[in-house]
C-alpha cells in the first residue's frame, strides 16, 4: 500500500489512523492476541514510530488482486537491529483491514517486546481519547 509505506518512511506514524478501517485486526510480532479496532491499533502505530530508528523498506510485494501487500524492512530498536515484514491486507473501500508484522531475529523480537512494554501506558491513554 503506498499511502502506508510513505507515510511510514517519511516518520509520520500519526498519519496511518487515516488508513485504518474502523474494524482492522493487528497481530503483533510479540503478542498472542490481535489487537482490534481504529483507535488502538492507530495508537500502536504511533507507539512503534517512537521505538523504531533507521527505519527502512528494503522490498515490496503485492498480490495480483491489488489488496494484499508485504513490505519488507529494516530498523533499529534500542541498539537492536530488526528485520521485518508488514503484511497488509485492504478491505474493499482501499482501507486497511488487516496489519500482521513478523519480525526476526528472536533478540529483535525481545527488543521490540520490550520497547513495547514501555509505551504501553501512553498507547492505552491514546487509544481511549486520553492524549493524542
Amino acid at each position: 500500500m503506498n499511502e502506508f509505506r510513505a507515510a511510514v518512511e517519511a516518520g509520520d506514524f500519526a498519519a496511518l489512523g487515516d488508513l485504518l478501517a474502523d474494524d482492522v485486526v493487528f497481530r503483533s510480532p510479540v503478542a498472542f492476541r490481535p489487537y482490534e479496532g481504529k483507535p488502538i491499533v492507530a495508537a500502536i502505530l504511533r507507539g512503534v514510530g517512537r521505538v523504531f530508528t533507521e527505519f527502512r523498506y528494503v522490498r515490496e510485494l503485492a498480490d495480483d488482486d491489488g489488496r494484499g501487500s508485504a513490505l519488507v524492512f529494516e530498523t533499529v530498536v534500542d541498539g537492536v537491529s530488526v528485520n521485518g515484514i508488514d503484511l497488509i491486507r485492504t478491505n474493499d473501500d482501499g482501507l486497511i483491514s488487516e496489519l500482521t508484522v513478523m519480525v526476526r531475529p528472536l533478540s529483535a523480537a525481545n527488543a521490540l517486546a520490550a520497547a513495547m512494554a514501555a509505551q504501553f501506558d501512553q498507547i492505552v491513554a491514546e487509544a481511549s481519547g486520553a492524549s493524542s
